[in-house]
């Protein structure tokens, strides 16, 4: 793997560190001196412990080797990350009229036993006759 980082990404972070130290020291001029000082020396910690740390670059590292996959960047991945979608549209669809033609014979089935039945269609709407079938189904 390759360590090194490229010059213009130190050329600019140290641009960054330089810019925000001035603004602080800006700041510095308001504040009493003992305040002063002790972020004067907070600063000079800090910037002892940065160089002290490992320097870990791992997007630039990444990128520099070649090694990276670049999500969003082409047409297959952005075909690939509808196809699931699609998918899951078109299943629910077939699900819905599945459903639907099961329920229409369901209902096919009753109406055309109502109809070729032995009673009249009037009779399914009498209550003795409900008490009736239940008694019946009762006695099975």
């Amino acid at each position: 793997m390759n360590t090194k980082v490229p010059t213009s990404f130190n050329a600019a972070e140290d641009q960054f560190g330089q810019r925000l130290a001035a603004r602080l020291s800006d700041g510095n001029q308001e504040l009493s001196h003992d305040i002063g000082e002790r972020l004067r020396v907070a600063r000079a910690q800090a910037v002892a412990a940065r160089k002290q740390a490992p320097q870990l670059r791992t997007a630039p590292e990444v990128a520099q080797s070649g090694h990276a996959l670049t999500l969003g960047g082409g047409w297959w991945t952005r075909i690939g990350s509808v196809v699931p979608l699609i998918a899951l549209v078109a299943g629910l669809i077939t699900i819905s009229v599945m459903q639907d033609d099961d329920r229409v014979s369901e209902l096919a089935e009753v109406d055309s036993a109502l109809l070729t039945g032995d009673l009249p269609p009037a009779a399914y709407t009498d209550p003795g006759f409900a008490q009736f079938l239940k008694a019946d189904g009762a006695s099975d």
